[in-house]
């Protein structure tokens, strides 16, 4: 039997790849709507939300996808990000120890967090340029 496809999941994602992130948002908002129960379709508004700057919404997409499924490796590497970018570093850590039990070996998101933590102390130090 054929599998139905979400096709706005589909453009989202291509939006996502333009960095076009209000287009991203509205595909993702739909695909969502669509199935309710997906926490890769939330992560991904949270990641849409916290490009285009909204962090808000970005935590509220993220924390649901987290709900949804606690051991969702993205969001806990995108919700990272997103609390370094309110400058919540001790919330960062916290999903970087989630991923580090999560990953049997380091794994792309443990990794990706682990530098976005290190350059944002950097950052702060005055050590690297934004």
């Amino acid at each position: 039997p054929a599998v139905a496809v979400n096709t706005d999941a589909d453009n989202g994602h291509k939006a996502i790849e333009a960095r076009d992130w209000k287009r991203a948002i509205d595909h993702y908002i739909r695909a969502a709507a669509r199935e309710p129960r997906n926490a890769d379709f939330q992560n991904m508004l949270g990641f849409a939300w916290r490009k285009s700057g909204n962090t808000d919404q970005a935590f509220k997409h993220y924390n649901e996808a987290l709900r949804l499924n606690p051991g969702h490796r993205g969001a806990h590497e995108y919700i990272g990000e997103a609390y370094l970018m309110v400058n919540n570093v001790i919330k960062a850590e916290e999903h970087l120890a989630a991923l580090d039990k999560l990953c049997r070996e380091p794994c792309a998101e443990f990794t990706e967090l682990k530098s976005a933590i290190g350059m944002h102390r950097q950052r702060m130090a005055g050590g690297v340029p934004k």
